[in-house]
């Protein structure tokens, strides 16, 4: 009864709740430090909070087509409404694009080390993955990715800031990709902390499409609110075929406070990136772990002195979470998130005594 293809699918390596690392460590939930997810440690802007206390609206459905969140999106990204998707988080919009796309065996080409729900996402829709490694600065390979591509290509899925290693791709080497004809999906889900974006480049390439979120930079990630920069004609077509009510009430008030507190949110955004100097400068002078340099709101750092896996343990033990990746080129590493001062105080003392 189930189609082959998904009998042997490999499930989306998510982290478990702080409940259960909490209980795991034998400490409070609330004394567990969670660098390991690229979160917001400072949470939701406050009137985010108080809206949804506020709504007495939980009992309708929403605007099945989010309508007041893309006029406002409008405005916060200079395109017109028609230019933007708005999803259950940017997966939501990874899944709608590749089930667009994609008949059984058509090829996605991916770029790893990256994130690893493009590769889950093709599986799940029937595609086959054709991986394209970064080269040894984690830059994207443009001349390898070209002629990886063949008339089974349907797209190529490009992150930048690339998670995990923070690294931009330049907008030239995006051109050079459009110039394939092939679709190319730029997932600036770090945007607002590195400042730099080719969605100006969408009005003149129907081939492109750039996926944002108000997870990272909004504190919304328990929300799940996302969205996408693309033609109005493929647009259409992504919103004849989404569930009608995808984005909850909750999720389309909490964008729009968002978007209604830029002030107080671009503080917070400075303070990110403040202390994620601090935590760079910090782990050099320590000698334990080499931070490579990020326009994410996190650190990839290889291991000087010790193991990644039992140092990734030793701070689980203390209540303090990082990414480890069981894969090809990161196995010798650990991400690190962003935290507050007091995350990178208690994280620096916790690696002297791993």
């Amino acid at each position: 009864m189930i189609r082959r293809h998904l009998t042997e699918l490999k499930p989306y390596e998510s982290v478990d709740p702080v409940e259960v690392l909490a209980e795991r460590a034998g400490i409070p939930a609330e004394q567990v430090i969670r660098l390991d997810m690229n979160e917001n440690p400072y949470g939701c802007s406050p009137r985010v909070q108080r809206a949804l206390g506020e709504a007495g609206s939980y009992h309708i459905y929403p605007d099945p087509s989010s309508r007041e969140l893309r006029r406002l999106l409008a405005g916060y990204t200079g395109f017109d409404p028609e230019y933007i998707a708005v999803g259950s988080g940017s997966d939501e919009l990874i899944d709608l694009i590749l089930r667009l796309t994609l008949e059984p065996g058509d090829r996605v080409i991916n770029c790893p080390p990256t994130f690893g729900m493009y590769p889950f996402s093709t599986g799940v829709c029937g595609g086959e993955i054709v991986n394209v490694p970064r080269g040894p600065d984690y830059s994207i390979d443009v001349a390898a990715i070209k002629s990886a591509v063949d008339r089974r290509t349907r797209v190529v899925f490009i992150t930048s800031p690339n998670n995990p290693t923070g690294n931009l791709t330049s907008e030239g080497d995006i051109l050079q990709l459009l110039e394939t004809g092939v679709l190319v999906v730029v997932d600036e889900a770090y945007y607002e902390f590195a400042g730099v974006s080719v969605a100006h480049l969408v009005p003149s390439h129907a081939n492109l499409i750039v996926l944002r979120t108000f997870s990272k930079w909004a504190g919304l990630a328990g929300l799940r609110v996302g969205y996408g920069i693309l033609s109005p004609q493929i647009n259409e077509v992504v919103h004849r075929m989404k569930l009608p009510y995808n984005v909850t009430i909750a999720a389309q008030i909490a964008a729009r406070e968002s978007l209604a507190d830029m002030d107080y949110m671009q503080g917070r955004i400075k303070a990110i990136l403040a202390e994620r100097e601090r935590l760079f400068q910090g782990l050099k002078v320590q000698g334990i772990l080499d931070p490579i340099p990020s326009k994410g709101n996190f650190l990839l750092c290889r291991v000087v002195n010790g193991e990644a896996l039992e140092i990734k343990q030793g701070l689980e033990k203390r209540g303090i979470l990082v990414r480890y990746y069981d894969v090809h080129r990161l196995r010798d590493k650990l991400r690190i998130s962003v935290g507050k001062p007091e995350h990178t105080d208690a994280l620096l003392l916790a690696l002297s005594h791993c």
